[in-house]
This record gives structure tokens, C-alpha cells and sequence, in this order.
């Protein structure tokens, strides 16, 4: 079994804690994009970005002065954003570190797909960015089947812990073969289920945790989750989409 979980885009450099234990399996296509973006002036980066001066001026600044060898952050704790702050990686002992290493994959528009502890850069580049170049035409082009091949070769059980940007990269390319295990968590609207953006960011974060603190292997395993006051609804799910209801907003 493998999970797969999306990037943030607040990153942090963080090599007090614990150190990287290798580099990016596909740092050589990340070589690729990082010339492909120091080609471009801040104005073109800017745009690409979709941001603030405030935030493209720091970024730019990377790009300028990146180096994909020296003073790596384990990607587990270079990422800032909602998800990875209730997933709480910092407090996780050496057994919880041990399973996500083997389990948990982070999906990158700059790095393809990361193990919790590949050393990595803070960067800034969504996997729908609008990068252009001479060997890029868009990032789902550039990485193709390339990650959806190394996921499956690893397991061909996946449980989906991504948007639906990042998830596609895995998706599109699935067979008879794999089982590819979506958990929604939602508010009832009526008769239909609503996932709120915030909220689902915390659930996924907190699943992870889940899954690591109990060392799950077995996804059925899964539907004991209820945490942040979510529950497995039988009568919602199939054996592909695993729905959870936060219960003060069950019918």
C-alpha cells in the first residue's frame, strides 16, 4: 500500500531536526525544470506563480540561488501547509517515520514524487502551473506516466489523500490492476456530500497520522478513523471512494 498526499505551497528549510536521507528520485528532470524556470525573467516567474510581489520576489530569489545538492529539509518537514501541520510529523517518533518513509508519497509539480525524507529545496510551482519552455510544453505533459509507473511498481494499492491537481497524475493511468482508494471527507448537503477545503486539508493530515500511529496495512482498517469529529459512512462508500461525515453535519 501506498499513500499519496499533495505538496504545500509554504515551504521552510529545516535541517536542525533530522537530516535528509537521500535525493529526489527524479532529480534529473529536476534539473530540467530548474533551468527551464531560472530562464525566465521575475515578471514571466510572477505570472507563472500566480502571487504577490511579496511571495515572487522570495521565490525568485530561490530559483536564482537554488542548489538541488546543498543544505537539504527531508521534504516530510519542508512543507508547511495545513495538511502537514495536523499530520504533525515534528512529534512523530522512529516508528511513525519508518512507516511513512515506506508508505507516504508526496506528489511535486517541481520534484515528480517524493519520499518523506528526500532532501529538498523550497520551491514554488503547482503541478497546473502554466510553465512553458524548450522540454516543457506543461508539467502533466513532462511528467507523464513517469510517476504513475514508479507508484505502481512500489504497490498497486493506493490510498488517495490528494487533490484532485495532484491526484490526476496517478489516475488517468490506472488499470484492472490497481486499486486506487479515494477517502473523501464531507458535510451533508441534502443528499450530497461536500468537502470543504480547509477541512478536508486538516482530515488528510490527521489520516496520515492515523494511518502511521497505527501502523495500518489493511485499508479496511481505515474506516476506524474519527478523528476532528469524522466517521466512516458504510452507505456512502464504495471500494473506491471511502466517505467520511463529520457528525455535526450528519443527517
Amino acid at each position: 500500500m501506498r499513500i499519496i498526499i499533495s505538496p504545500a505551497k509554504t515551504m521552510n528549510v529545516n535541517n536542525d531536526s533530522l537530516q535528509h536521507q537521500q535525493l529526489p528520485a527524479f532529480i534529473q528532470d529536476t534539473e530540467i525544470l530548474l533551468e527551464e524556470l531560472q530562464r525566465k525573467t521575475y515578471g514571466e516567474l510572477k505570472s507563472i506563480w500566480s502571487c504577490s510581489d511579496k511571495i515572487a520576489v522570495l521565490n525568485d530569489e530561490r530559483i536564482r540561488n537554488m542548489n538541488l545538492y546543498r543544505n537539504l529539509t527531508p521534504a516530510i518537514l519542508a512543507f508547511e501547509g495545513i495538511q502537514y501541520q495536523y499530520m504533525a510529523p515534528v512529534v512523530f517518533d522512529h516508528n511513525d517515520f519508518e512507516y511513512i518513509e515506506k508508505h507516504l508519497r508526496i506528489l511535486s509539480g517541481f520534484y515528480g514524487m517524493l519520499r518523506p525524507f528526500d532532501g529538498v529545496s523550497p520551491y514554488r510551482l503547482e503541478m497546473k502551473s502554466r510553465l512553458k519552455g524548450k522540454k516543457v510544453d506543461s508539467l502533466y505533459e513532462f511528467w507523464n506516466q513517469k510517476l504513475s509507473k514508479q507508484l505502481f511498481s512500489e504497490s498497486q494499492c493506493i490510498v488517495n489523500l490528494a487533490s484532485e491537481e495532484y491526484s490526476k497524475c496517478i489516475s488517468r493511468y490506472l488499470t484492472e490492476d490497481n486499486h486506487f482508494l479515494t477517502c473523501i471527507f464531507g458535510e451533508m448537503k441534502g443528499e450530497k456530500v461536500i468537502e470543504k477545503g480547509t477541512l478536508a486539508k486538516m482530515a488528510r493530515g490527521e489520516m496520515v497520522r492515523f494511518m502511521a500511529e497505527n501502523k495500518i496495512e489493511d485499508i479496511q482498517d481505515l474506516k476506524k478513523f474519527n478523528r476532528l469529529n469524522y466517521r466512516f459512512e458504510e452507505d456512502l462508500s464504495d471500494e473506491n471512494n471511502f466517505i467520511f461525515i463529520r457528525l455535526d453535519s450528519a443527517f
